[in-house]
């Protein structure tokens, strides 16, 4: 048998991989870079590709491109750490057979690879252009579901039902799936069915005549007209009229529909996606929604997780929405600390993903150092009302007093027992003449000077070896790889 070729510049990857590979008894040969591989492929094929996405040198989704131009057949697996929509969705249309987000589980990545050499089915080439900015986020097995379901149908105009609560980011998905089909180049036009009167309603979506009632002075265009040779989402499904449901439900039947007033039918040719936050079969049971016009609707079903189920993507999408408002700001960039970041991901997030997004804004504008500290929360994450605490009173809730969340990278607080007398003297010293000077943001200097101290300790300790120094420290690797980017550490 052909063996298995990885292609992935970060090797402990490549080790576990092989290892694991070997011990099924597969053939493997590995790569640091897409330029090797290529060049392999002058003298040798594979028998299934694993490539990781982003590498010095090119990326994982070119190379897919390359080897697929040149073998059509073989099947590819896309690795990445980073987990956003585009990656997975050029994945597929690139041809990859699936698309692997690390940090992966070693048997199910093995099972996976097993699948694939046994001749799975691979999705058809089409090329998509990534963005800069991705479209969504999601590290949690739930979202890389949704990814992977855009993907598939990336190729297909059929009516999809997007289900999840109020702010898990249905539209979000709505235009992902018109902005990866054949009817991306057409337009995608959303309306929330809920948000307008019932008597205005069927004007918004079918449009009307001159005269068709009082105000009419000129003809207007509905939704549907508006959206045709596109995709229309129509938001909050559930909550529709009853009588209009009816008018719907013909318009998706045969693709034509009257405006309002009119007497000429129009034909339409619009993809619909419709998304709703209730339950739709208990709607038809008690006889709000229309049997036939749910089961016209509910051709594929995705169900959008609620941030609670996610929690996972919470530091991932907190650090992306900082950069955003910073960006629509027009200000510097906020950081987030650790602490703040357990805060953020123990809070129940009833407004989901948008909820997240608006604290991100209110950091952007109300925190008043670059580091976001739990502090620096707002009031709905310090356990009390926007109007704080009374007077003289104890906290509502025990996480109110920001003391009391401490991350490993935080240096002890004054008189702990595992305190250094020598040194803390040294640092109170320093912190009366920085804070008597008037020294701006004396916290996050100060913060940063012991973090850098400790991380260079830790790594002229082990040699330079990352994953060590930061299991000795007692954190995670990504954070001590956050941490040396920002703080600009020089490894020696």
């Amino acid at each position: 048998m052909k063996p298995i070729w990885i292609v992935d510049d970060d090797q402990s990857i490549r080790f576990v991989l092989e290892k694991a590979l070997e011990r099924e008894e597969f053939a493997v040969r590995s790569f640091a870079n897409p330029r090797d591989v290529l060049e392999a492929l002058e003298d040798d094929t594979p028998q299934l590709l694993v490539s990781d996405i982003r590498m010095p040198g090119g990326s994982g989704i070119e190379l897919l491109n390359k080897v697929k131009a040149r073998l059509p057949d073989l099947p590819v697996i896309i690795m990445t750490a980073y987990s956003d929509l585009d990656s997975a969705v050029s994945a597929f249309q690139g041809g990859a057979f699936d698309y692997l987000s690390k940090p992966f589980d070693v048997p199910k990545a093995v099972d996976l690879i097993r699948r694939a050499v046994e001749g799975s089915l691979r999705e058809s080439s089409r090329e998509v252009a990534g963005a800069e900015i991705p479209e969504m986020l999601g590290q949690a097995p739930a979202m890389q579901d949704v990814f992977r379901a855009i993907g598939r149908l990336s190729q297909s105009i059929v009516t999809v039902l997007v289900t999840g609560e109020s702010g898990s980011g249905k539209e979000l998905v709505a235009n992902a799936l018109h902005k990866h089909s054949p009817r991306a180049g057409g337009p995608f036009v959303a309306i929330n069915t809920a948000a307008i009167p019932k008597d205005l309603l069927e004007s918004e979506l079918f449009g009307h005549e001159r005269g068709a009632f009082t105000g009419a002075q000129t003809a207007r265009r509905g939704r549907f007209e508006q959206a045709d040779g596109g995709t229309l989402f129509l938001d909050e499904i559930g909550d529709m009229p009853f009588d209009l449901q009816t008018r719907l439900l013909r318009v998706l039947s045969d693709g034509r529909f009257y405006r309002v007033g009119g007497h000429e039918p129009i034909r339409n040719n619009v993809r619909v996606v419709a998304a709703t936050h209730q339950d739709l079969e208990a709607r038809v049971k008690a006889g709000s929604f229309r049997e036939d016009l749910f089961h016209r609707l509910n051709v594929i079903r995705l169900r959008l997780p609620p941030l609670r189920e996610r929690r996972e993507d919470i530091a991932g999408l907190t650090r992306f929405f900082l950069r955003k408002s910073a960006r629509e700001l027009g200000v510097e960039g906020k950081r987030i600390s650790d602490a703040a970041l357990a805060r953020l991901q123990q809070f129940e997030f009833p407004g989901n993903v948008r909820q997240l997004e608006n604290i991100c804004h209110w950091l952007t504008v109300m925190a008043p150092a670059q580091l976001v500290d739990v502090e620096d929360l707002p009031p709905e994450l310090q356990g009390r009302s926007a109007g704080g605490a009374e007077a003289g009173a104890a906290p509502t809730s025990p996480v109110s007093a920001p003391t009391q969340a401490t991350t490993s990278a935080s240096p002890p607080l004054p008189g702990s027992a595992a305190a250094s007398p020598a040194w803390l003297d040294g640092l109170e010293e320093e912190a009366r003449e920085m804070l008597r000077g008037g020294t701006p943001q004396v916290w996050e200097t100060l913060t940063n000077r012991f973090e850098a101290k400790l991380i260079e300790t830790a790594l002229d300790v082990t040699r330079g070896r990352r994953i060590e120094a930061a299991s000795r420290l007692g954190i995670g690797r990504n954070t001590i790889t956050r941490k040396i980017q920002e703080l600009g550490i020089d490894e020696k």
